[in-house]
């Protein structure tokens, strides 16, 4: 008798649904493949690209060299070098997008050179030329396509051979050697030292500089045209009428003598103020103990200074530091609702310190809106810090950090 859980189709489980089966023998196998997950499959073909890479990096380094070697006794030996180290620059360049591409290594780019992206353009082309020969940047970038001749043809023999031969174990082979290939990236295609990485620091402090001396510029433009100019063109018209009208009407032409004169009283003082915006003269005079309390004295709140300094520091210096002061008394006055406040200046070695406190609301941010951020932004420019605590409900203290300069 037959079984009625089996046909000639095969095997049945109840209900008609067939038994679990890898396959079928009318299916075909699946294909053979190797086991690499992606990274392996990255590394790889960073180690077979290795060779084409160095080969055409150490033809052009050695061809650059030889011929600004030969070429030096003549005039366009050095500008021939100076063209070569910056072509290595990009070369170094492209490696560190191959590395970040393919073994995923992270290394910042080093500062350019200082007379490229409109920096230093007005240095004349020998400076140029002698500023390119003295790169390391470059150096470095030539150094690692040298290195990187013998270690391509070897990596990529390598790595070609074990595709074939040792497969199995060529996932710990490869990581091996790509290991080798991002120290090396690391060590000569990377900034330097802290003084390459400062000095892009500083590059890019220079832009916030020019930057913000502009717009004090643009803003002392708007003070006198819509401010004092504003006010003599309307005592001059005022003049001119009261001269007219002295024989008709003097009673009126004295009137009109009454307004000047309390027009030109009105332009003194925006010119004062104005003055003071841009250097005040007590500061000049007297230095920042008077300068300060002069800035206190305006302050809603009172105000305690404590100036410690037995000798001044550098015009530069003080200015900025009574600036910031400044800056930061009138955000007391105006956002803080604080009933007291006190300044401390003092000197600590080769540093200027300021402390500024009030016992207002506190809440004070970087990005509050209130010219923190570019006090902040000004003392960085100078290698100057900046340190705010200001919880919410107060008080806050403000540090500021500059160095002492002589003067």
């Amino acid at each position: 008798m037959t079984d009625p859980l089996s046909s000639s189709t095969g095997s049945r489980r109840p209900y008609g649904r067939p038994l679990p089966s890898s396959h079928t023998p009318s299916e075909p196998l699946p294909p053979a493949r190797f086991a690499f997950g992606g990274q392996t499959w990255r590394e790889i073909a960073h180690l077979l690209a290795n060779l084409p890479f160095a080969l055409f990096g150490f033809v052009y380094v050695t061809t650059v060299l030889f011929t600004s070697a030969f070429l030096t006794l003549t005039v366009i030996g050095f500008p021939l070098l100076a063209a070569a180290l910056m072509g290595a620059r990009q070369l170094g360049r492209l490696e560190r997008i191959r590395a970040r591409a393919l073994l995923r290594v992270r290394v910042d780019e080093p500062s350019p050179l200082p007379f490229r992206g409109g920096r230093r353009a007005d240095e004349g082309f020998f400076t140029q030329v002698w500023m390119s020969v003295k790169d390391p940047v470059g150096w470095r970038s030539m150094l690692y396509e040298l290195i990187r001749m013998p270690w391509g043809i070897a990596t990529f023999v390598i790595t070609l051979t074990g595709l074939f031969v040792a497969w199995p174990v060529l996932p710990y082979i490869v990581r091996g050697l790509t290991n080798v290939d991002r120290v090396m990236v690391r060590s000569l295609l990377s900034p330097s030292d802290e003084l390459e990485r400062r000095i892009a620091e500083l590059e890019s402090d220079r832009g916030v500089v020019v930057d913000t001396a502009a717009a004090d510029m643009r803003r002392i433009e708007r003070d006198l045209h819509d401010g004092a100019q504003a006010r003599l063109v309307n005592l001059a018209m005022g003049l001119g009428l009261a001269k007219e009208k002295l024989l008709e009407d003097p009673d009126a032409a004295a009137s009109m003598v009454e307004e000047a004169h309390g027009e030109v009283k009105l332009a003194l003082q925006e010119l004062r103020d104005l003055a003071r915006g841009i250097h005040p003269a007590v500061l000049t005079d007297r230095g920042l103990d008077a300068a300060l309390s002069s800035v206190a004295s305006r302050c809603t709140a009172p105000v305690k200074v404590t100036v410690d300094l037995v000798a001044r520091p550098a015009a530069a210096i003080e200015g900025i530091a009574y600036f910031t002061v400044s800056e930061l008394l009138q955000n007391i006055s105006k956002h803080s609702g604080a009933k007291s406040a006190a300044v401390d200046v003092w000197r600590s070695e080769d540093r200027l310190l300021i402390q500024v406190w009030d016992d207002g609301q506190g809440g004070a941010q970087l990005d509050g809106g209130t010219g923190i951020a570019g006090l902040a932004e000004r003392l960085d420019a100078v290698d100057g810090l900046f340190v705010i605590e200001s919880p919410v409900g107060g008080p806050t203290t403000i540090t500021a950090e500059l160095p002492w300069r002589e003067r």
